[in-house]
């Protein structure tokens, strides 16, 4: 019950305290992390720990210099890892092949889903964290301050630290939303108006849609936070990545 009252309490918190964490806290947290299932049991991640103000400066510069990077005492950088697992193969006269795009989507997924354990686990210590989904904007910069070599990309990054805010939780959409029963049922107009009423109803709607001189939230996504021209640039920008780093194999 206190795994469910964690998860349903959490909140993203981007003002920490100067407070270090202990060693041998971060050690448990990041070895609840090495519990996660991953494909096959190869574990084809890493997770890079950057606790260095020089460092985390220039970290903070990448993620588009959002202050909690600084303030945070530790941030955790999660990589697609297959540069481990293939020289494992190669000193067992084993030969490897994934240098291609599936195996970087099973690297990238066992990152995920380990870094989301990772959290949760910060969160059980009393422990606040902020998913920076800024990663997969500036891979290439992350890449070289981290020295990640070929095989290895960063695909998410978490700051963990205690807390100096206490917000309030935010809203997600109902349960009628997201689950579908044994199969996936489409949605209908009248589905979509009743899924987001609730998002669009809510106060910091209105500011959005006042900031942005926008008559609804959805433009404020569009024409604002994640414009289609910043997508495709980003996009072709990471397939460039993932061919350098060695995932983009042609036959």
């Amino acid at each position: 019950m206190e795994t469910i009252e964690t998860i349903l309490s959490h909140r993203t918190i981007r003002k920490y305290k100067e407070t270090p964490i202990e060693d041998a806290i971060l050690k448990q947290i990041l070895e609840a992390g090495f519990r996660t299932s991953t494909t096959g049991n190869m574990q084809v991640y890493s997770i890079i720990v950057t606790k260095e103000k020089e460092l985390k400066n220039k970290l903070w510069e990448s993620h588009f210099k959002q202050d909690m990077v600084n303030q945070a005492p530790v941030i955790l950088t999660f990589c697609a890892d297959f540069n481990r697992f293939n020289k494992w193969c190669k000193l067992r006269e084993a030969e490897p092949g994934y240098d291609n795009f599936l195996s970087f989507m099973t690297a990238a997924i066992d990152a995920l889903i380990v870094s989301q354990t990772v959290a949760i686990a910060a969160e059980s210590f009393g422990l606040g964290i902020c998913y920076l989904g800024t990663t997969t904007y500036m891979t290439e910069k992350i890449i070289d301050i981290l020295h990640c070599p070929k095989g290895v990309i960063p695909i998410t990054t978490l700051v963990i630290g205690y807390p100096d805010e206490n917000p309030e939780l935010v809203d997600r959409l109902p349960y009628e939303g997201i689950v579908h029963d044994e199969v996936y049922h489409d949605y209908s107009p009248e589905a979509i108006n009743r899924i987001y009423s609730e998002k669009e109803a809510l106060p910091l709607t209105a500011e959005l849609l006042k900031e942005n001189n926008v008559d609804n939230l959805a433009k404020v996504f569009t024409q604002f936070r994640y414009k289609k021209g910043d997508n495709m640039h980003f996009s072709k920008q990471l397939l460039s990545i993932l061919e350098k780093q060695g995932f983009m194999y042609n036959a």
